[in-house]
């Protein structure tokens, strides 16, 4: 009966990661290198927009408990006795916490606060200089975050596989 019950959590945890998973990698390998290629003072300005709207309850909710419903899931599948299936979704939450929602509090998200009180400087070296000062760094950090989040997804879809072997 557990294992019916982690149908839901693990559902949920497999979409919310895929999303982030799809976001990350959307901005490292389109919006980012798009956004390199405006003028700096225009990818400022658009950066500063993403970044206010970027914080919405959908997005937020979905990030935040992605590693909770995957939790959820592998709690209840332990307590059915599908161990190894429990043991990857456990798995796959602690990787994005570690590999993703770590890396948004300690490192994005500061640049992007940072960023947000940022003046667009009028002067375009100005300009280009903020502007190379934060897109390296962020597009690395994000492209971990991608990384991390696919992972996750990984470890999820192993955990399904093992968890429709054992049953």
């Amino acid at each position: 009966m557990k294992s019916t019950l982690a149908a839901v959590p693990a559902a949920l945890s497999i979409l919310m990661t895929a999303g982030a998973a799809g976001t990350f990698f959307g901005f490292s390998t389109g919006v980012m290198p798009g956004l390199n290629a405006a003028r700096a003072s225009s990818a400022v300005d658009a950066m500063q927009g993403i970044n206010r709207r970027i914080q919405n309850p959908v997005f937020l909710g979905a990030f935040l408990l992605a590693p909770v419903a995957a939790g959820a899931a592998g709690a209840l599948l332990l307590a059915d006795g599908r161990r190894s299936a429990g043991l990857l979704f456990l798995s796959a939450g602690a990787v994005y916490v570690l590999g993703a929602l770590a890396p948004t509090v300690v490192v994005n998200v500061p640049m992007n606060n940072a960023l947000d009180v940022t003046r667009i400087p009028s002067d375009p070296a100005e300009a280009a200089r903020v502007w190379a000062d934060y897109t390296g760094r962020w597009t690395a950090w994000n492209t971990t975050r991608a990384v991390f989040s696919s992972a996750s997804v990984l470890l999820m879809a192993l955990g399904c596989h093992k968890w429709g072997a054992n049953r």
